[in-house]
């Protein structure tokens, strides 16, 4: 999400309708909607009809009873107010909705990013979240998280609008990768649910996103030329890869979800009716709110029928006009009765629920900064034409000691992929040269470049919305310096010529690759990495090989935001060490140089495959780009996404999922498997029905609650306001043009419903798996079992060669030093979606399951039999 960038959209297509991408269009919607193109044969998306109503599962019953005793007292412009955003620029936060402070219900803000508080100050610059990913640390993914809702809650941000999930990476090139903890799905739902738990403990409400198949930023979008491209994903793959993360994330208790751009199965996320009714908030019980994108908001009564609860920022299809598909055009629908009143009372029911089932309504902070200026005063309302003025920046520091979580999370997730000669760690008194602009600090100034739209200086996070500006940055020269006077800095991209190497001298060269989202194009990149493709950036891969002609000791240091080629040096005599240590934040320096000279060992582990060439991969994860026209990007390679995809296809990749090295050894010792809750059936017992929801009189209501003739006060041009002129002529309809399968009477549980993120059931802990790890060498360092599954045959489907579905870490272990680890399977961890029962399906008794446990995917230790042994390879 991006707000210039919906501007520039909008402006775009100011005359132009956008396309309501789902079956159920309406005639009467805002706009003239264009016809869409064809849909990809095989890829529909069915519709899915009521909204499941929310309140049903006994951890947020509290919450909704406070709530509809609130809401049972709302007018209809109250309710209006909660729905709708009051428009780009109309408040301090990157969105906001409308008030009902009749309650005590203030203006909530809405506020990017997934790393830290965007455009604000004295705030943190946490790692990226691949970064996190790559630490395989589940207590710091919960540590960060909690110190990103800490920060969003100081600065009086209700909904902080992260964590990322979706893209899950399944295009190396996609520019958003980066936001995400990993390309495996469960890698992504553990960091995905531990951040939401972190956050959400203190009172921010976290928002899991993009919902779904965004997995690539150009041609997201729909504009005059063209729909926003269609990610057509079957039944299965959908299932078990890219809903994974979500479903873990709804279990989490995740408050607000953010509908991606795109369509899904030819129709638009946020209006797509199975997607949010049938998946989201049935099957997976999901008891939040779901808010769309800013400017990914098309039509009116159809995302409202659909399952959308908020828009956001509020626009319609041109922003800063006043108008909106909701707002005084949503009141306009509860009076004429296209959208039932039913489903405004579940909308702004979900929305109040989550901000009592967070405390909000408990000394929670206002607002005190602004997303649109760094100056002290300014415009309230700066998208009007005439606004009022006032204090605007408060300037709270919210950073508190969260440096310390930045840097233990960057350090715990550098990545060792080699160490020749173990010329790593670095003596403090080695004779060190420094190599690349990677190593040094944007000459322009640490902020210089909006959502860090460049890459000069070292790579501290990619571009767009999921970033935050730096407090301050401790640069890998400074960090170095700090540890040694040995060292020479020759911030370049380009090899001194005439520089001469000593035999102890050591190269040390920094190279990067950037990407970031679709409203900032960076050195010919418009968001993925379209123009760099896998390479590093600014000649990195000449800068490398040329100190490897210079020098006999090289060591590599990568700041990316996925997967690089390293093919042309990496088996260069020279190059002893390489180490990626991925996007880092402002702690850059510090966490390197904690690694560099040995202080801690390195334990992160690749969140993702580095191929040796781009075409190690299946073509259908290309990006495209196709100007005219909706794109259809159909994923034909199914579940066959990176490690799972290599194994298969029996592909050697560079660097396996998974792989890191250590400044020490470990040995793990031989597991035992005990079964916890026998999977007596192939499939997981019904849960029970669902809980009684809210009741409220469904009646519709007096035009004089949205009236402008019944409120006296000044109004702000271009403010988005529930009011309507003369609402009482409008008048109620029973012949309005319902898409085949509308229906108002509510469904019973779907089969794998039953509880948040599916039935119950599914979370019973099947096996639990007890391993060893002993430090065997002779320095201290930190060790992670990662545990991979391999399903049997016998479940009648193509199943991948192992798949991740646990991993733990352990403490800093001192040599000789040993700890056990658990690491608990649950039922669907060894399930297949079974796209016929539309149900999670197990092998009986387990049998035929294999369990692996090592340091990478190509790396396993351990296996063990479910029903058998286990044996040390």
């Amino acid at each position: 999400m991006a707000v210039w960038l919906q501007l520039v959209t909008a402006l775009v297509i100011a005359q132009t309708a956008i396309a309501n991408p789902v079956p159920e269009t309406h005639p009467d919607e805002l706009v003239n909607l264009k016809q869409r193109g064809s849909a990809a044969q095989g890829y529909t998306s069915p519709p899915y009809y009521p909204t499941p109503q929310g309140g049903w599962t006994s951890d947020w019953s509290e919450a909704y009873t406070k709530a509809q005793q609130v809401v049972s007292k709302m007018t209809l412009a109250e309710k209006v107010n909660l729905t709708t955003g009051t428009g780009f620029f109309m408040g301090p936060c990157v969105g906001q909705t409308g008030s009902a402070s009749r309650f005590g219900i203030p203006n909530l803000c809405l506020q990017d990013s997934p790393l830290g508080i965007r455009n604000s100050d004295h705030n943190t610059a946490f790692p990226a979240g691949i970064t996190v990913g790559a630490t395989f640390n589940k207590e710091l993914m919960y540590q960060r998280g909690v110190a990103i809702g800490e920060e969003a809650r100081g600065k009086g941000i209700n909904i902080q609008l992260g964590p990322t999930v979706g893209p899950l990476g399944r295009k190396p090139r996609g520019g958003r990768n980066w936001e995400g903890f990993g390309s495996d799905p469960s890698l992504q739902a553990i960091g995905g649910a531990q951040t939401i738990k972190g956050m959400q403990s203190t009172g921010t409400i976290a928002t899991i996103k993009h919902f779904i198949g965004n997995e690539q930023e150009i041609h997201r979008m729909s504009n005059v030329v063209q729909r926003g491209y269609s990610s057509n994903i079957d039944d299965r793959t959908l299932h078990e890869i890219y809903l994974w993360p979500f479903a873990e994330g709804v279990r989490a208790g995740v408050g607000s979800l953010m509908a991606a751009y795109n369509d899904v199965n030819s129709s638009a996320c946020s209006q797509n009716s199975m997607l949010l009714n049938g998946i989201l908030k049935d099957e997976l019980g999901f008891q939040g709110f779901v808010m769309s994108d800013w400017s990914g908001h098309y039509t009116g009564v159809a995302s409202a029928l659909s399952g959308l609860d908020m828009s956001m920022p509020g626009d319609g299809a041109v922003p800063l006009l006043g108008n909106s598909y909701w707002g005084s055009e949503l009141s306009r629908s509860i009076l004429n009765g296209s959208v039932p009143v039913s489903r405004l009372n579940d909308m702004v029911t979900r929305i109040v629920a989550t901000w009592y089932k967070m405390g909000q309504d408990k000394d929670y902070p206002l607002p005190n900064f602004s997303t649109n200026t760094e100056d002290a005063k300014g415009p309230l309302y700066p998208g009007a034409l005439f606004s009022p003025s006032g204090v605007v920046n408060q300037f709270v520091n919210v950073q508190s000691d969260h440096n310390i979580t930045a840097r233990a999370v960057a350090r715990e997730a550098i990545t060792l992929v080699k160490n020749e000669d173990n010329i790593l760690p670095l003596a403090k008194n080695a004779s060190l040269r420094v190599f690349g602009t990677d190593a040094g600090a944007n000459p322009d100034g640490i902020n210089a470049c909006a959502d860090k739209g460049c890459d000069k200086g070292v790579l501290t996070m990619g571009w767009g919305s999921g970033t935050a500006r730096l407090p301050y940055l401790i640069t890998p020269q400074e960090g170095i310096a700090n540890v040694t006077q040995n060292a020479k800095f020759y911030i370049t991209d380009s090899f001194p010529s005439g520089l001469t190497a000593g035999e102890d001298d050591i190269a040390v060269v920094f190279i990067n690759a950037d990407s970031g989202e679709n409203y900032i194009t960076v050195e010919g990149n418009p968001g993925d990495r379209t123009a760099a493709g896998l390479s590093a950036w600014h000649n990195g891969d000449n800068l490398v090989k040329a100190a490897a002609q210079k020098f006999s000791q090289v060591v590599v240091v990568i700041h990316t935001v996925g997967p690089i080629i390293m093919e042309d040096w990496i088996d260069l005599d020279s190059v002893k060490s390489v180490l990626v240590a991925h996007l880092p934040g402002q702690e850059a320096g510090n966490s390197l140089a904690d690694v560099l000279f040995g202080d801690h060992s390195p334990s992160g582990h690749l969140p993702y495959t580095i191929p040796r060439r781009e075409s190690d991969y299946p073509d259908s994860v290309s990006i495209i780009d196709q100007p005219f026209g909706q794109i259809q990007d159909t994923y034909t390679e199914g579940i066959y996404v990176d490690y799972r995809h290599f194994l298969n296809a029996d592909i050697t990749p560079r660097y396996s999922f998974g792989h890191g090295l250590s400044y020490t050894s470990f040995n793990f010792t031989s597991p035992t498997v005990s079964v916890v809750t026998p999977l007596s059936s192939a499939y997981p017992p019904p849960a029970s029905s669902k809980g009684p929801t809210p009741v409220y009189s469904n009646s519709i209501p007096a035009a004089s609650e949205v009236a402008w003739s019944s409120f006296k006060f000044t109004r702000i041009w271009r403010y988005l306001y529930p009011y309507l002129d003369n609402p009482e002529k409008i008048t109620a309809s029973n012949n309005y043009p319902y898409p085949d399968g509308y229906s108002t009477t509510q469904k019973p549980l779907p089969r794998a419903g039953g509880g948040e993120g599916g039935n119950p059931a599914l979370f019973d802990i099947a096996f639990s798996v007890q391993v060893g790890v002993k430090n065997t060498g002779s320095r201290p360092g930190k060790a992670v079992a990662q545990l991979y599954v391999q399903l049997p045959s016998s479940l009648g489907v193509d199943t991948p060669a192992l798949q991740l579905r646990q991993f733990e870490k352990t403490k800093t272990l001192a040599p000789g030093e040993s700890q056990t680890l658990t690491l608990e399977i649950t039922r669907k961890d060894v399930s297949i979606w079974d796209v016929v029962t539309q149900d999670w399906k197990a092998p009986i008794n387990g049998e035929g399951i294999k369990l692996y446990i090592g340091n990478s995917v190509a790396d396993t230790l351990v296996s063990c039999v479910v029903g058998g042994g286990c044996s040390v390879q």
